[in-house]
């Protein structure tokens, strides 16, 4: 078979059938003509069935479910930052380092997570339990400094309150 072939084989069978069903309720909410509008929403169950990262066959597959050209998938998919493009630790940890909480101390809270974790923005550890991930704005600014881990939001950080939050941790 050559590549062009494989290239135009469906891979909506990449998406598991939870993820369908998942996605099929987005695209409800939308015109019939107009379901490539779930894109986001598709996008995100796709990671999430995927160990919280988005290949490349799976934003094809998304694409392609759609009834979408795939580089409009890709065009969300790089994006958003909420979208993952490699795999990523079991607790991705998101942390605004936008204005608030800049000026709340946002760059204490980096510091202070990048000394406990072993590592830096973007990384993750080497027994692959965190990512630490710099995010534009999470919109909690009253809460700053803040973080996400686990779509469940921590604000108001100090040293002591991040540490508890990562002891608590699996």
């Amino acid at each position: 078979m050559s590549l062009l072939q494989q290239s135009r084989e469906s891979k909506t069978h990449l998406l598991n059938k939870a993820s369908r069903t998942d996605i099929d309720r987005w695209v409800a909410k939308y015109p019939v003509e107009r379901k490539s509008s779930a894109v986001m929403a598709a996008l995100r169950i796709a990671q999430e069935q995927n160990a919280g990262y988005l290949s490349n066959d799976l934003i094809e597959a998304v694409a392609e479910y759609l009834d979408m050209e795939a580089i409009a998938a890709y065009e969300v998919a790089t994006f958003y930052s909420m979208y993952e493009r490699d795999p990523v630790g079991r607790h991705k940890i998101c942390v605004c380092t936008n204005i608030s909480c800049m000026l709340c101390g946002s760059d204490e809270v980096v510091a202070h997570l990048q000394n406990r974790l072993g590592i830096k923005l973007g990384e993750t550890s080497e027994d692959g339990r965190f990512t630490l991930k710099e995010v534009e704005c999470l919109g909690a600014c009253v809460d700053a400094p803040m973080f996400e881990v686990a779509k469940t939001y921590h604000g108001k950080l100090t040293a002591e309150k991040i540490d508890k939050i990562l002891d608590e941790l699996d």
